[in-house]
């Protein structure tokens, strides 16, 4: 997947954290940023899949709730990719 610059403003704490996690672990700022987005998206995911769940009175477990949230995932990056292709 390609990469895209950006700029985002972030408490300087927090950026300080962020670098002190990349160093650590040895790997550059932009990818933990990039891994905890993710994890924050698939996780809006998957709150938002139960919630969903529990209105209707449905029981998945959470292997099957991964793997729905991963399967709504794939499904948006394949619009994306097919709305930027165009």
């Amino acid at each position: 997947m390609a990469k895209a610059k950006t700029t985002i403003y972030v408490d300087e704490e927090v950026l300080r954290a962020t670098r002190v996690a990349a160093a650590r672990v040895g790997v550059r700022d932009s990818e933990v940023v990039e891994q905890a987005l993710k994890s924050f998206l698939i996780g809006g995911v998957l709150e938002s899949i139960w919630a969903h769940q529990r209105e209707r009175g449905i029981e998945l477990g959470e292997e099957e709730a991964l793997e729905l949230a991963y399967s709504e995932l794939r499904a948006m990056r394949e619009e994306r990719d097919s709305s930027n292709a165009a």
